[in-house]
């Protein structure tokens, strides 16, 4: 990787009523730099799309059948099969963050917000990269891995429970 190349190119879109209420860019892009666990001779590529329960919901409803706003998909790119191996595409996919579930869970769950942001911005990072948790082995696996990049935060795992 040439040193003058970022480790992550990160395309940010705020499409939220209250953009005021999203973490700063520079936070995105620590996040999802935390959570790349991909080595490649060109920093991938990422879009965070920051969206309000409506859009949220109908890209949930569209993409996982269920209509119900949710907190972080994920889209990882997947390459055409005819596409050259010269065309070496460094897109790593999207995630569409919902503002106001974030904000929502965060108080429910009596978390700080921005460890909330951090914990999905970093699950949805990892399902880009692959990982995922429809097994119990992979859910193991990913929850952990979770874990132990949000305490290089300074966050608590995110799975326990505040009593």
């Amino acid at each position: 990787m040439n040193t003058d190349e970022p480790a992550l190119w990160l395309d940010v879109q705020l499409a939220t009523e209250q953009p005021e209420l999203c973490p700063p860019e520079e936070q995105l892009f620590t996040w999802c730099c935390l959570a790349l666990q991909l080595s490649s001779p060109k920093a991938p590529e990422v879009t965070i799309r920051i969206v309000d329960n409506p859009e949220s919901q109908q890209l949930n409803n569209d993409y996982r059948g269920k209509n119900q706003p949710t907190n972080v998909l994920s889209f990882p790119f997947e390459s055409p099969i005819d596409l050259p191996a010269e065309a070496e595409l460094s897109l790593l996919g999207d995630l569409v963050i919902c503002l106001p579930k974030v904000i929502k869970e965060a108080a429910e769950q009596q978390k700080p917000v921005l460890s909330h942001w951090a914990h999905l911005v970093i699950h949805g990072m990892l399902h880009l990269q692959g990982y995922d948790h429809e097994t119990e082995p992979e859910a193991e696996l990913m929850e952990n891995l979770e874990i132990a990049l949000l305490a290089k935060l300074g966050i608590n795992n995110p799975y326990i429970a505040i009593i």
